[in-house]
């Protein structure tokens, strides 16, 4: 970064130290060529957006070779080509994730679009198969849910090969291109307990489906990278928590690693099948580790404990993790680790067990860890709390609650929450029913009682943040995005005893108006859900919506709103600031111009200098509608 202003134009020298970490380009994901996981597409994120080089790790005996950077942004939504000289990336209007997919060579001088003619979609998977014959893209529009398959050497006209009405995500492709999976709620409508369906490309016909249900779900975590093995790496619930298993489409044979000796999610990240090894993440707790199984012998092996996390879930995008660890050409395992204080890096593990870093860390200020427990919520359900305290008594302090429902918070880099310890603030963060990693039915728990649940794990994390001395009423914030942005609002209203404010971000606050507004992908799971347990779909919606309680908020409330957002569009976020204000609330409602989720660090940063301006507005006993 040249320029030595802030986007508030506060100069370098005049910024608190704490800015360091939102103008400090780090590491944001690790994309591996499909079938040549020793090239990948490194993405790192920077002040205005997160960009790419292609790393070829084994490019010499001893040596890698990195490609200049690409000249055109990228991030999650985004995927290498077989040869690493191509990436495909999604073209949506500034961010609205709804467009189509292209692919642009790495020097910025080639364009092919992969979907010429078809109608703008949201995509919910896209993979290459080993061998580079085929791309398949999970498309979704107000027709329902596509699976695509598309001739990639050479690229040719895209094929529909699988249709359905109900939700399907994540196709995926054998190392031949021939067969293909989706994993499809065909078999459970309405209800994210997912089987796998596998297609034959050609044809378009079933070819077989594994199926766990009623207790599901079921999901193909990849095929098998060797030519010829058919075979389907799964990740099964039927337990209630995540085990791998190993399923073969053509002749029904299965095979199911239950690993008693283990409590809590073991899920499967990747698969080697020439040295007979599964990486697995182990999550008890929420507390990650990295595991080893032998397909073979059956024995596992700890390779990574105690480094923070090494894999991030995502939901309802293109990829099933925003980054995690994965295997090399040669079964070596390449860990992806990040922690609360320390951004994320990639240390190799070598199959002697030889541990050497690759790619370090950015160097930013020493922060503080986060310590982790287990609470108990009204019902007696255990949930997780993390939490971390400045140097002498806090300030105040910042309740963060993920976004998703189905995401998760863990020990993983969070310069936002560097910021607010920085400023003298407690910070912690909850993980309420529906956060992943804690097995089905805590996954499942926002299926209910319209966010009874969720608000009754927040108010356990704030009984115990008083215990150990922080989460006084006056000085008590609560913050999000998205679902989390959601439930900050919904606390303000259902919980105003207990927040002086809520800092909520790309915030879903009317469920009746975002649903005639928000993407398709969107709609099935949450028509399901708004109309359970014997509520109209109107009534579960208003009972959901933070937008019913703005006569009961007491605190301030700041939105900021993406004006191309999809998930959580703009006229819901519109009439909650509008029915507060009307109420006589204090609420400060702000526009960026981008989708759900901008890349680039200078929007974090301008977010976090207002949070804390706001904050401290509420310590002068001053309204946040007037800050200008």
């Amino acid at each position: 970064m040249t320029d030595d202003l802030t986007p508030q134009g506060v100069r370098s020298a005049d910024a608190p130290e704490w800015t360091a970490h939102f103008r400090t380009p780090h590491l944001m994901t690790i994309k591996p060529v499909a079938g040549d996981p020793d090239t990948a597409l490194v993405v790192e994120v920077q002040h205005e957006d997160a960009r790419g080089r292609i790393w070829r790790s084994r490019a010499q005996p001893g040596h890698a070779e990195w490609s200049e950077e690409l000249p055109f942004p990228v991030g999650y939504s985004t995927l290498p080509t077989r040869d690493g000289d191509g990436v495909v990336v999604l073209e949506d209007d500034g961010g609205s994730e709804v467009g189509g997919l292209v692919v642009r060579s790495i020097d910025g001088t080639e364009r092919i679009e992969l979907t010429p003619g078809r109608a703008p979609y949201v995509v919910r998977g896209m993979e290459f198969s080993a061998d580079g014959s085929q791309f398949l893209i999970t498309a979704v529009d107000d027709d329902g849910f596509h699976l695509l398959a598309v001739p990639a050497a050479p690229w040719g006209p895209a094929r529909e090969i699988w249709q359905s009405e109900h939700e399907g995500w994540y196709g995926r492709a054998s190392a031949d291109g021939t067969l293909a999976s989706i994993d499809s709620t065909d078999h459970n409508p309405g209800w994210r307990r997912t089987a796998v369906t596998v297609i034959d490309v050609a044809s378009g016909e079933i070819v077989a489906v594994a199926n766990d249900l009623p207790a599901g779900p079921i999901r193909a975590v990849r095929f098998s990278p060797v030519p010829g093995d058919q075979r389907v790496l799964l990740n099964t619930e039927r337990s209630g928590f995540a085990r791998p298993a190993i399923w073969s489409p053509l002749t029904g044979e299965r095979i199911d690693f239950d690993l008693p000796q283990f409590t809590g999610d073991v899920l499967p990240l990747d698969w080697s099948p020439a040295q007979d090894r599964v990486l697995l993440l182990h999550v008890e707790d929420g507390v990650q580790r990295l595991l080893l199984l032998d397909t073979a012998s059956g024995s596992v092996e700890v390779v990574r404990e105690g480094d923070g996390s090494y894999a991030t879930p995502d939901v309802a995008a293109e990829h099933a993790y925003y980054t995690q660890s994965y295997l090399g050409g040669d079964g070596r395992v390449l860990s992806v680790e990040q922690a609360w204080d320390r951004p994320p890096g990639l240390v190799e593990v070598a199959l002697d067990g030889a541990v050497r870093t690759v790619i370090a860390p950015a160097d930013v200020p020493a922060g503080r860890g986060f310590s982790s427990e287990m609470v108990t919520s009204a019902d007696g359900t255990r949930v997780q709390l993390w939490s971390a305290f400045p140097e002498g008594q806090p300030r105040g302090t910042i309740l963060i609650v993920h976004g998703g429902p189905n995401l998760v918070t863990s020990d993983a880099y969070s310069p936002e929450a560097q910021a607010w310890l920085a400023e003298g603030y407690a910070v912690a963060a909850v993980n309420f029913r529906g956060s992943v990693l804690f097995g089905r039915d805590f996954r499942e728990g926002f299926w209910e009682e319209h966010g009874d649940r969720e608000i009754a794990d927040i108010r356990a994390a704030i009984e115990r943040l008083r215990e150990l001395g922080a989460a006084d009423p006056a000085s008590t914030f609560i913050t999000g995005p998205s679902y989390g942005g959601h439930l900050t609002l919904l606390s303000l209203g259902r919980l105003p005893e207990l927040f002086a404010g809520g800092f909520a971000i790309v915030a879903m606050a009317d469920w009746a108006a975002a649903f005639a507004e928000m993407n398709a992908a969107l709609r099935p799971v949450w028509e399901r859900v708004l109309s359970n347990r014997g509520l109209s779909f109107e009534e579960a919606c208003a009972k959901l919506s933070a937008i019913t309680y703005t006569s009961e908020v007491t605190g301030s409330a700041w939105l900021c709103q993406g004006a191309r957002d999809t998930r959580t569009p703009p006229t819901q976020a519109q009439n909650y600031a509008d029915r507060l204000r009307a109420d006589g609330g204090d609420v400060l409602l702000e526009w960026f111009d981008a989708g759900h989720e901008p890349d680039g660090l200078a929007g974090e940063e301008i977010w976090q200098h207002r949070m804390v301006e706001l904050a401290e507005r509420t310590r002068r006993g001053e309204r946040w509608s007037t800050a200008g």
